[in-house]
């Protein structure tokens, strides 16, 4: 029987702000991709933070807020339509992670799409598949469990599933709007959002200025929005390219800038004894927090998070605390939008 995880710091409130904390109206909530508002996806808000201050952009000015030499580390994860219908009740199965013994971590979430507690036993899905919830893989939310399909899961959910939509999405989307132009390699129970507003004039623009690109892979388990937990481990891997894009990069003095925490993680995980990036592969259960830091990631391009979010924490190693609490505190002001179909943050040290 395999342990329980129990992420570092679980349904703490990531202490950045201090008495600044701020409050997320529900009119910053984005409801819709935004080509259901009329825009391009690049054509989105970019909120700028670093040593030069505060700036309001749109996602296209991307290009003139990087130099020559930056790297931009890309998750190249695409995104599972990980929400399937369990048979015989209102209920949905979310398929989070891959385990290493072959099992699946899943959640149970009810008709108002809020997490069950869920016990053990089996759960009927379509075509004829089942799940058996073995033993609990965190506590009160996400389970161990085996999945008998006649496909493999990847197809099966391909067939018979649907992107996980939380309740501040009002409608089903297709899974092409949970897909990044770096989408590659299927594996992600959500999208690496931040990677979203990305287009191929954007990208064709940003390799002209002499930005490179670097990607990896990290598959993203679901989220926790009810209850902001810390991450739990998840799979990743580095390839000896990137490795030494980066390392070379850093050498000649550009900077690194993450697009997206998953990329964070995944690049931290990465790093050596002697502080440069090596290949690597496997399961990172890495937490990054301000006292923890980052030794490569020089800036982050990522959404905006929740009060309670745990990434909070991720934010405030890239970046100082004053730039963290001015960003949020323009966002809020310049009513900017939350979540995987909002607007997006560039933070830079």
């Amino acid at each position: 029987m395999s342990t329980v995880v129990t992420p570092v710091g679980e349904n703490v409130t990531a202490d950045v702000f201090g008495s600044a904390a701020f409050e997320l109206p529900a009119a910053l909530e984005a409801h819709e991709p935004p080509e259901a508002r009329g825009l391009a996806r690049d054509e989105v808000r970019l909120l700028a933070g670093g040593p030069d201050g505060v700036s309001h952009r749109r996602f296209t000015d991307l290009p003139k807020l990087l130099r020559a030499g930056d790297v931009l580390v890309v998750n190249t994860s695409g995104t599972l339509a990980a929400s399937v219908p369990v048979v015989g009740v209102p209920n949905r199965l979310h398929f989070s992670t891959l385990l290493p013994d072959g099992r699946w971590a899943v959640e149970v979430r009810g008709r108002d799409r809020r997490p069950l507690p869920g016990r053990a036993g089996e759960l009927q899905l379509p075509g004829g598949a089942a799940v058996t919830l073995e033993e609990p893989y965190t506590r009160g939310r996400l389970w161990s469990a085996t999945v008998r399909t006649a496909l493999p899961v990847p197809e099966y959910l391909q067939r018979y599933g649907q992107p996980i939509r939380y309740r501040y999405v009002r409608r089903d989307w297709p899974l092409s709007y949970y897909q990044t132009v770096f989408a590659t390699v299927p594996g992600s129970a959500e999208m690496p959002s931040a990677a979203r507003p990305f287009s191929e004039r954007v990208v064709t623009r940003l390799v002209a200025a002499g930005i490179q690109f670097a990607p990896l892979v990290l598959h993203t388990g679901v989220a926790s929005p009810e209850a902001h937990e810390r991450p739990y481990p998840e799979w990743f891997s580095v390839p000896a390219t990137t490795a030494r894009v980066v390392n070379d990069a850093r050498a000649a003095g550009g900077r690194i800038v993450a697009v997206g925490t998953t990329a964070v993680r995944a690049l931290e995980s990465a790093v050596g004894a002697g502080g440069r990036v090596e290949a690597r592969e496997g399961y990172t259960d890495l937490v990054i927090t301000r006292s923890r830091g980052v030794r490569v990631v020089d800036g982050l391009l990522t959404g905006f998070h929740e009060p309670k979010a745990s990434h909070l924490d991720l934010l405030a190693a890239v970046t100082d605390p004053h730039t963290l609490r001015k960003c949020y505190a323009e966002a809020v002001r310049g009513r900017y939008l939350w979540h995987e179909f909002g607007d997006v943050n560039l933070l830079l040290r």
